[in-house]
């Protein structure tokens, strides 16, 4: 096991991307907004995190424009990088109220300066539930199955190889609504691992 968020004591890092306020700041810094812990009411009732429409915004440079709702930087947490080629992801989401406004989930990866979205995997999200059993995702180190939706310098974006070696971000997006997403999304747990 390499990474385990069992959300038993606290949110463990996740946050929420609010981009607009970072915009409006102009300070050069990002706005991330801790994700809100509850001790029960999980899976099995143990420990999970929320997040909702009232502190996520849509990150106008991705293209295409991406929410991005649950986002975890390792280094917040004293974390270095880590390698993630052909890692498994296994999570719980759950939507409650949540409009997708056509949107499809996707897991996603920052090294450096850029995004890579593995959008040949969309995530399905359980309505008012959680999920009988996690879903599972496969990080293939094959770019034919993933899209690169941002990089600071575009003349030089990295690689989807070494996005994956030297990660240094990774987290859940909302891609393709047509309108505000919104309503309330819940992660009861995540894991990655060695196949």
């Amino acid at each position: 096991m390499i990474i385990n968020n069992t959300f038993e004591l606290g949110p463990e890092g996740w946050s929420s991307y609010d981009y607009h306020q970072s915009v409006v700041q102009r300070e050069g810094r990002a706005i991330m907004v801790l994700t809100t812990h509850q001790k029960t009411g999980g899976i099995n009732d143990k420990g999970y995190v929320w997040t909702n429409d009232h502190v996520w915004t849509p990150d106008i440079p991705e293209t295409p424009v991406s929410i991005l709702p649950l986002i975890y930087y390792r280094n917040w947490m004293g974390d270095k990088s880590v390698d993630l080629r052909d890692k498994q992801v296994t999570v719980s989401l759950r939507g409650d109220g949540l409009e997708l406004e056509g949107a499809e989930c996707f897991f996603w990866v920052v090294c450096g300066m850029t995004r890579w979205h593995l959008n040949s995997e969309p995530i399905e999200i359980e309505e008012g539930v959680w999920p009988t059993s996690p879903t599972r995702i496969h990080l293939a180190n094959d770019e034919n199955l993933w899209h690169r939706s941002w990089s600071k310098d575009l003349s030089k974006p990295t690689s989807l190889d070494d996005c994956l070696k030297n990660c240094v971000s990774y987290g859940f997006s909302f891609v393709g609504f047509t309108n505000a997403v919104r309503g309330k999304l819940s992660l009861g747990g995540f894991k990655i691992e060695s196949n």
